[in-house]
């Protein structure tokens, strides 16, 4: 089977890959679409995404629809033949953080095409793919696979917005308008925001925000430009750039909340410390999502608009190719990757 593997930073491969089967408790699925995220483009061009390095070859992905091919042992699921999307975390369950409801920094979690452990959790841009069984989710009806594939991010935009707070009626400041910015525009619509102001230094970026559902949008490169707002309620900075922390600190109202969602880079970042105890700011860290994922498939199947949020649906052979379009953010928002429809000779049952 097909699948794509990164053995080093710039050097990405597609490749055969061993066909897994369904341990117990796992499921079998027949990936579809896979969606390109800004972590799997680090590992790809920097060898590593904020603290986490890659040490050995790894397949990438964890934004993930598929359909149901089998069970292992003791499993059940959807019925094989049903198009899922994949949570894409396995949290231990016993650890402080899974009891007490965040596990989402579950400190044993494997998360699919992540090398924040060693051995490296192996992602899921293959043709198929054991996961446990638990972990499928059946795709409303009227949700396409194509839009489901942005399930795994927005369910990391809703996380981020729920991190801030009760967002109605409030003035929501997001920097960074890549895939996870322009979602976070449309989770803070959804929860009710009365404004969303974007700021990115890429025209097309803040055009796919507008597409989003953004109300204000500014260049970030352009200090004395039009739309920078004096001040707002809350802030979520998913540029992943330190620069955007400190505009976020600089622009919350005192009293107000910033969330920082974008992975910084590794080592120290420079930011403006110092308002946080002037103003007495609030600064939390947004990582993942647990709950959020059974919620965005509903969202998803009731927005048409995130349709648009979509560049181009690219097949697997060519993710070297993919990849590159969806690093140009002057030319792409989300790339998918197609693994086409599941093979005549996979098996529809267990």
């Amino acid at each position: 089977m097909l699948g794509c593997v990164i053995h080093g930073q710039g050097d990405l491969r597609v490749e055969e890959l061993p066909v897994p089967s369904a341990g117990p408790g796992q499921a079998l699925v027949a990936v579809r679409y896979g969606g390109i995220c800004g972590s799997d483009l680090h590992y790809w061009r920097h060898g590593g995404v904020g603290d986490f390095r890659l040490r050995e070859p790894m397949v990438p992905g964890h934004e993930v629809v598929a359909t149901v091919v089998s069970y292992g042992a003791g499993a059940s699921g959807p019925v094989p033949g049903t198009a899922v999307a994949v949570h894409p975390a396995t949290a231990c369950g016993t650890c402080p953080e899974c009891a007490g409801a965040r596990a989402n920094v579950c400190r044993e979690t494997r998360y699919l095409g992540s090398a924040a452990r060693t051995p490296h959790v192996q992602g899921g841009f293959s043709a198929l793919l054991a996961v446990p069984a638990r972990q499928l989710r059946a795709l409303p009806a009227g949700l396409s696979p194509r839009r489901a594939v942005l399930a795994e991010p927005l369910s990391v935009a809703l996380h981020a917005v729920r991190r801030a707070g009760d967002v109605r009626g409030r003035h929501v400041l997001v920097t960074g308008a890549g895939p996870i910015g322009c979602l976070v525009v449309a989770a803070a619509k959804a929860a009710g925001a009365a404004r969303v102001t974007v700021t990115d230094p890429l025209p097309r970026a803040l055009e796919y925000a507008s597409l989003a559902g953004a109300d204000t949008l500014v260049r970030a490169d352009d200090p004395a430009g039009p739309g920078w707002p004096s001040e707002t309620d809350v802030a979520v900075e998913a540029s992943g750039a330190a620069a955007g922390l400190d505009t976020c600190l600089r622009l919350v109202r005192r009293g107000g909340v910033v969330v920082q969602l974008g992975m910084l880079p590794p080592g120290s970042s420079a930011f403006a410390g110092n308002l946080l105890v002037s103003r007495e700011i609030e600064l939390r860290g947004a990582f993942r999502f647990d709950a959020e994922f059974d919620e965005a498939p509903a969202l998803l199947a009731a927005e048409p608009r995130f349709d648009a949020l979509i560049s181009a649906v690219v097949p697997v052979a060519d993710a070297v190719s993919a990849f590159a379009l969806a690093a140009d953010r002057s030319r792409s928002c989300k790339v998918l990757l197609d693994f086409g429809e599941p093979a005549p000779q996979v098996p529809l049952s267990a």
